[in-house]
């Protein structure tokens, strides 16, 4: 795994995507986190305007330049010679493939799928919590398609979760 790829961490909040995909990008030696929430939420100064607020056009519109920003950075770092991990909530197949045809390089996907009483659980505890908000997309993710690596980590811990994601990296391959 010494060749740069890009690797997108999915999975619906609460399922543990940006401490996967923190951890994963500190195992290699030029490794890099891009945090959807933070390329949206953080980067946005005034007018943030969430994807399930109103007026809606706007919401994904920011949704879809929140996107596109998060190709151009890991594009960026990936040609620099980075092995770079997304953390984005990808719960349709037309979503995906947005990725798919706008990032570079070899590409792997990995879907964290607890079970929801565990993403629940989990939400509860923690500082920001948006499980009311968010849990919805569960019905997008069961009825999406699947590819790469579809992982239940609903008994593994964080580092778990990371050591069988490198195990399995082939099995979330998406591109070569």
């Amino acid at each position: 795994m010494s060749e740069p790829k890009t690797w997108i961490v999915s999975g619906i909040p609460g399922s543990g995507k940006t401490t996967v995909a923190g951890l994963l990008a500190g195992t290699f030696s030029k490794g890099v986190h891009i945090e959807g929430d933070l390329v949206g939420h953080a980067f946005i100064t005034s007018g943030l305007v969430a994807p399930h607020e109103e007026p809606q056009e706007e919401a994904q519109m920011q949704l879809a330049l929140r996107r596109r920003n998060i190709n151009l950075l890991a594009n960026s770092f990936h040609d620099a010679g980075f092995t770079v991990f997304i953390d984005d909530v990808v719960v349709s197949s037309e979503i995906l493939e947005q990725y798919v045809e706008n990032l570079e390089g070899p590409l792997r996907f990995v879907q964290l799928c607890p079970a929801f009483e565990i993403v629940e659980g989990r939400d509860s505890a923690r500082h920001k919590q948006v499980f009311h908000i968010w849990k919805h997309l569960q019905q997008h993710l069961e009825k999406m398609e699947r590819s790469g690596l579809w992982l239940d980590t609903s008994t593994m811990s964080p580092q778990e979760t990371v050591e069988n994601i490198l195990q399995r990296s082939e099995e979330a391959t998406l591109r070569q």
